[in-house]
C-alpha cells in the first residue's frame, strides 16, 4: 500500500502525556506500523477509543495473515451504532478498505461484535475478538457507564482503557480465526 509517509516518527513532546508514556513500549512490542495505524485511527476517530484501537489491531493482523500490500475488502460485523461500530474506523485505516474506496461493508446480521471477514484476491480470513477479551471490554464499558454516565470522566476512563489495551494486548493473541 503506497501511503504518504516514509516513516512516522514525531518528537515525543508532540504526543499527549499519557500517550507519550506508552510510545516506546508499543513500538518495541508491536512495531512502528501498528503505532502509526493506531495513532492515525484515533486522530480520525476523534478520541482515543477502545473499539477503534481494536479494529486497527485486527485490520493490521489480517493484512499480515493475507500477506496483503493492497487494500483489502472487508465485511464488518460491528454494525453502525457506537460503541462497537467504532471498530470500523480502525478497520478502514489499517486495511485501506475505506468507504471512499467502496471496499468496506457492514453486515446486517444481528449481534454486533468485533468481527470481520477480510478478502485479498482469492484469499479470505475471518477474525473475531476472543471471548475473554470481548467480555473484558464489555464489562469495563458497563462499569464506566455505571460509574460515570456519559460525563467527561467516562471519556477519560475509556481513554485510559484504550491506552491499556493498546499497550498490553498483542494483535497476534487477542483474535481468533473462525
Amino acid at each position: 500500500m503506497a501511503g504518504v509517509l516514509k516513516s512516522f516518527q514525531f518528537p515525543l513532546d508532540l504526543y499527549a502525556d499519557d500517550v507519550r508514556d506508552i510510545v516506546g513500549t508499543c513500538i518495541e512490542r508491536y512495531g512502528e506500523r501498528e503505532w502509526r495505524i493506531i495513532t492515525l485511527t484515533n486522530e480520525i476517530h476523534g478520541h482515543l477509543g477502545i473499539y477503534s484501537t481494536l479494529g486497527a489491531k485486527m485490520g493490521l493482523y489480517a493484512m499480515e495473515l493475507l500477506q496483503a500490500d493492497d487494500p483489502l475488502s472487508v465485511l464488518s460485523f460491528a454494525g453502525s451504532q457506537p460503541p462497537v461500530s467504532c471498530f470500523n474506523d480502525g478497520l478502514q485505516v489499517s486495511t485501506g478498505a475505506s468507504l471512499g474506496h467502496g471496499l468496506i461493508g457492514i453486515s446486517d446480521e444481528a449481534g454486533k461484535r468485533a468481527e470481520a471477514v477480510f478478502t485479498c484476491g482469492s484469499k479470505s480470513v475471518r477474525l473475531r475478538l476472543k471471548p475473554q477479551y470481548e467480555n473484558t471490554v464489555i464489562a469495563d464499558i458497563e462499569k464506566g457507564v455505571a460509574r460515570y454516565g456519559k460525563s467527561p470522566d467516562y471519556w477519560l476512563y475509556v481513554r485510559s482503557l484504550a491506552l491499556q489495551y493498546w499497550r498490553d494486548w498483542d494483535r497476534k493473541v487477542i483474535f481468533t480465526e473462525i
